[in-house]
């Protein structure tokens, strides 16, 4: 007798609502369009971080010493403060009306907002109006923002096949190392480059004139893409419901229904970001204002790092389809409270080999969660809902967690005077996030919520359908005969 697998034909297997072929040319595709438009998003969050000191100079030249750095990050933290906001209102809208064309009005307002902050004259020019318009267009940036990392953590997994998803959601974390990189490098070329007078009056804004070519690109991509395999199936399942249904009703939907991942999500996000800006975004500040390094020496230190953690961030996710996102999220977790006080303390010994070890194994470990979080983080939640719940949860997270991060760093270190403060609530991060672990299930080589399996190959598609005749078949119930026989007996 043959398999059930082995008389479904192709059409069968292009029209049955149970599984979805997804072909690697367009996941490929996604992907690509994807990262690039989320590197040229954290290229610009990456290039306020890194000219923090220069942008205090240019923008509150009144402050000085702490008083104006403090000043440059409380902007920085600004953006952060709305972007709840932007995943209040992207999030359930993507949901809605699909997820590529919210992930291309982000990509506008974040390029817009960037180039206009580069042509913003300086405090001694227009005096208070200056700091005032440097808030407004950080508060658009953290606007859109809102809406693209849930967006766009959503479009790749919906994309990609259930057995690889890990490994394909992993190059989104690439594109925000890339943007990092590049933002980062550009500073360091630029600084290295000119004079530091030419820098406060006007090289600093190379960088931020560059958002605009590179929005335009990041567009283009986006709106070559088609919708996900995942929104296009609900929408087809439910007769186009979705175009029907106000955001308030999604928004209802992802805050009361679903509140538990939601409050995992915030957790996770939160333990995770204290970890990543603390590195990314602090660290910068902190071997300069703090331990008295060349910036750009720094700066270069970091840009090794994270070109090594781009190099590896394609084998954690593929070793998470392999093992499980679990077990690398708890070894992160479990690393950041053993290691991140040995790793400042090596910082702190004032060699650059002990300093590039220390943000080495600071990498190494935040590696494991770049890795694997944007895999995890849209599993939690069904595709009905998974864009605004992912945009909301996340965004809440980092607002309060995330972007305060080189604040409060700031803060407490000129509060208490110790250089030790960074690690310390490195690891309270770490034994929340830890237990948030515990507590969520494990997603690997498994369908997405709300979702039919996600698979690469006719082959497999044919044997998911095999095992579902085969189930039915199982499950039928007995002819009319056997039944009256059975009774007999």
């Amino acid at each position: 007798m043959n398999a059930p697998e082995n008389s479904i034909t192709a059409d069968e297997v292009a029209q049955s609502p149970d599984v979805t072929v997804i072909d690697e040319a367009s996941v490929t595709r996604a992907v690509k369009a994807t990262m690039l438009g989320n590197a040229m998003e954290w290229f610009d969050f990456g290039v306020y971080a890194y000219l923090a000191t220069t942008i205090g100079q240019v923008f509150f030249p009144a402050a000085s010493g702490t008083a104006q750095l403090l000043s440059t990050f409380a902007v920085f933290a600004a953006a952060f403060i709305v972007r709840p906001l932007g995943g209040l209102f992207f999030g359930p809208l993507g949901d809605r009306i699909g997820r590529k064309r919210v992930l291309a009005t982000t990509i506008i307002l974040m390029a817009g907002s960037t180039f206009a902050i580069g042509v913003i004259p300086s405090y001694e020019s227009i005096g208070i109006l200056a700091p005032v318009l440097l808030v407004l267009f950080r508060l658009i940036q953290g606007f859109s923002t809102g809406g693209e990392y849930g967006g766009a953590s959503t479009f790749v997994a919906e994309y990609a096949p259930d057995k690889r998803r890990g490994f394909f959601a992993s190059f989104l974390e690439f594109g925000t190392l890339a943007g990092y990189v590049a933002a980062a490098g550009l500073v360091t070329v630029i600084s290295s480059a000119v004079s530091a007078d030419a820098l406060v009056d006007w090289a600093w804004r190379i960088p931020f004139l560059l958002a605009g070519p590179l929005g335009l690109i990041g567009l283009y991509l986006r709106l070559r893409l088609e919708e996900t395999p995942a929104f296009q199936q609900r929408e087809l399942a439910e007769e186009r419901s979705l175009a029907e249904e106000s955001t308030g009703g999604k928004l209802r939907e992802t805050l009361v229904e679903n509140w538990r991942p939601l409050v995992l999500c915030v957790i996770l996000v939160a333990a995770y970001n204290i970890a990543h800006y603390g590195l990314l975004s602090y660290m910068p500040t902190y071997l300069s204002n703090t331990l008295g390094y060349d910036e750009s020496h720094g700066l270069v230190l970091m840009i090794i790092v994270m070109v090594i953690m781009m190099a590896c961030i394609s084998l954690v996710g593929r070793l998470s389809d392999r093992v499980g996102r679990k077990p690398l999220l708890l070894a992160g977790f479990v690393g950041f409270f053993a290691l991140s006080l040995p790793a400042y303390l090596l910082i702190g010994v004032g060699h650059y080999f002990t300093v590039f070890l220390g943000l080495a194994i600071l990498g190494g470990l935040l590696l494991l969660f770049v890795g694997v979080f944007p895999s995890v983080l849209p599993a939690l939640f069904p595709t009905g809902i998974r864009y605004g719940g992912l945009a909301i949860g996340y965004n809440l997270a980092v607002s309060i967690f995330g972007g305060t991060t080189p604040l409060v760093l700031t803060a407490l270190q000129d509060a208490t005077g110790s250089d030790l403060v960074a690690p310390m609530y490195m690891m309270v991060a770490a034994v929340i996030g830890g237990l948030a672990v515990l507590l969520i299930s494990e997603t690997a080589r498994k369908p997405l919520a709300g979702s039919s399996p996600a698979v690469a190959t006719d082959a497999e598609a044919r044997r998911i359908l095999g095992r579902l005749r085969r189930n039915k078949t199982d499950a039928s119930p007995m002819p009319e005969q056997q039944a009256d026989s059975l009774d007999a007996r």
